[in-house]
């Protein structure tokens, strides 16, 4: 059985983390069945947020009385103490804990640090001297905020998107956090779904062993195929290799990674669906993608105001009004049957 440990947090737990916001969308029971069915088959590490609606509940009527066999991660968005507080009060009720295993500021758009008039580092190392939170770390989608977390020492670990689809500037980021002993938190190790090959996803973050990558799971398959990399991980063959090259020189570069950080969007466009369609329908064919519903949504881009919202708030400092229209006419091609 692979395992990491998150650096000086000293966490080990299996390679495969349950990340827990795709939960919100199933029902309670189907939720618990999942969860436990994970802890059962050896994934003791679960990430979850405050933001993921009911997560948290359903994580608590998982595993009330047992968090001392299980790491538990959530985070709080908040940008003001009282905000912090209540956040945390309401993650242990939900949880049925009175600890987190790991706290993180969710994507803050700066990193918080003792001293910056914000209050809200110092609400972290209070919590932890009562015993409230056992360690401290940082979530995010901007390089230069994850570089800034790293330096600053604050932070035992960082959680940020890392996938075989990656560039070297987040390559970079992995390599750093191992330096400084922290652990480093694998978000879209899928890449928000364009990966569609989980073994190559998991032999390739197998090669850094500090890293720990946290499969969203929403669906029993999902699941079973995670399950299945516990006793038997896969190794970085020639054929995975092959299936990371052809995705590499297909997707690598400027792409929509769905992280849904640019909504919502003053004209109504879903743009983390509508900026990536063409790839998803290439990838992953499916009649859903085609529907009238689907071809409204579509549509809603020639609405556009080109007020540049959506591009400044892009952390991949995507041009994202273009990658609209170029969507909305490779769309149009398949809908007219001349490209797919």
């Amino acid at each position: 059985m692979a395992t990491v440990t998150l650096g000086k947090a000293g966490i080990t737990v299996n390679k495969n983390g349950f990340g827990a916001l795709p939960i919100q969308r199933i029902s309670v029971e189907d939720a618990v069945h999942l969860l436990k069915k994970a802890y059962v088959n050896g994934i003791t590490f679960y990430d979850t947020a405050r933001a993921y609606t009911d997560s948290e509940v359903k994580l608590g009527e998982a595993f009330a009385g047992m968090w001392d066999r299980i790491y538990v991660a959530s985070k709080t968005a908040s940008s003001t103490p009282e905000g912090f507080w209540k956040d945390l009060e309401t993650s242990l009720s939900n949880l049925k804990t009175d600890h987190l295993d790991l706290y993180q500021f969710h994507n803050p758009a700066v990193c918080p640090k003792p001293g910056d008039g914000s209050g809200l580092y110092e609400c972290m190392l209070e919590a932890k001297a009562q015993g409230r939170i056992r360690h401290i770390g940082i979530t995010n989608h901007r390089l230069a905020v994850a570089h800034e977390a790293i330096d600053s020492g604050l932070y035992e670990t960082l959680q940020f998107p890392f996938s075989y689809l990656s560039t070297e500037k987040e390559l970079e980021l992995v390599e750093k956090c191992e330096k400084a002993g922290m652990g480093f938190i694998a978000m879209k190790a899928l890449s928000g779904g364009l990966i569609g090959n989980s073994a190559a996803a998991y032999a390739y973050l197998a090669q850094y062993p500090h890293v720990l990558p946290i499969w969203g799971v929403q669906r029993e398959k999902e699941l079973d195929e995670f399950l299945s990399y516990v006793e038997n991980p896969p190794a970085l063959t020639e054929e995975l290799q092959k299936v990371i090259d052809h995705d590499r020189e297909e997707l690598q570069g400027e792409f929509c990674r769905g992280c849904g950080y640019c909504m919502p969007c003053p004209a109504g466009i879903e743009i983390n669906t509508c900026a990536r369609m063409s790839l998803l329908i290439r990838r992953a064919p499916s009649a859903t993608h085609l529907t009238p519903r689907a071809q409204e949504m579509m549509g809603k881009i020639e609405d556009c105001l080109h007020c540049g919202k959506c591009k400044s708030k892009c952390p991949y400092e995507l041009d994202t009004p273009a990658l609209l229209e170029r969507n909305l006419k490779d769309y149009r091609e398949i809908l007219a049957g001349k490209a797919l």
